[in-house]
């Protein structure tokens, strides 16, 4: 009888189930010939549809992990879920990062049809000024901190709202990206796969190259934004 009355409880009760939206690619403002012949159709299509798809895929993966380990520490705390929670959340961190930083690299490209490689106006053209005495010598700051990457990584031209506002260079590895109040407004992958097919170990090249599609009125955006 109490097993009845249960069953017919549980019918009765609306379930309310929460579906996680999930990541997925952005869509491109161009198309992957269009940087060419600074970065080739090739490497971005490979870029986008096989890396960054891989760290949209391993970010969805891990929250749904932890989502699951999350509602099961809670009924029964031990330290064997504990670990895993941990495992997860270094997934987190670099799929999530990867995911992150990817979004950034492409939305500040762009041909040159669409601003590609025109210098920054405004604000961020008077900061750079300001700091730096001109875009060229942020252009060799940030591309030694690119060749200063042992490894995989990237570098970051930010808006430091610690420090007033000033930008800085900021250089990271695997999958790490800027949080806080770092505010990334050009995001420069420097991974052998953004690369390689067409400057295989001249990465110098490759660095001296992109600043012929970067969208600096993205940064500018992201600047006056922050």
């Amino acid at each position: 009888m109490f097993a009845r009355n249960v069953s017919a409880t549980l019918r009765q009760t609306p379930r309310f189930i929460s579906k996680r939206t999930k990541v997925t690619l952005p869509e491109l403002d161009w198309d992957f010939g269009a940087l060419e012949p600074h970065i080739s159709g090739q490497i971005n299509e490979l870029h986008y549809t096989k890396h960054h798809q891989t760290y949209v895929n391993g970010f969805n993966s891990a929250l749904d992990q932890l989502a699951e380990l999350t509602s099961s520490i809670e009924k029964d705390p031990n330290p064997k879920t504990s670990k895993q929670i941990l495992g997860v959340q270094q997934n987190l961190k670099f799929h999530g990062g990867g995911y992150t930083n990817h979004c950034l690299f492409w939305k500040n490209l762009a041909p040159a049809s669409q601003g590609g490689g025109e210098p920054p106006t405004g604000s961020l053209a008077e900061q750079i000024k300001q700091q730096y005495g001109s875009l060229d010598k942020l252009q060799k700051v940030t591309n030694a901190s690119l060749a200063g990457v042992q490894g995989s990584g990237w570098s970051f031209i930010v808006k430091d709202l610690d420090n007033g506002g000033k930008l800085d260079v900021v250089q990271t590895y695997n999958q790490d990206t800027v949080t806080g109040n770092k505010i990334p407004l050009v995001a420069i992958d420097a991974w052998e796969h953004a690369y390689y097919l067409q400057y295989q170990n001249r990465k110098a090249e490759y660095f001296n190259a992109i600043w012929n599609v970067i969208n600096w009125k993205e940064a500018a955006k992201r600047f006056e934004n922050a």
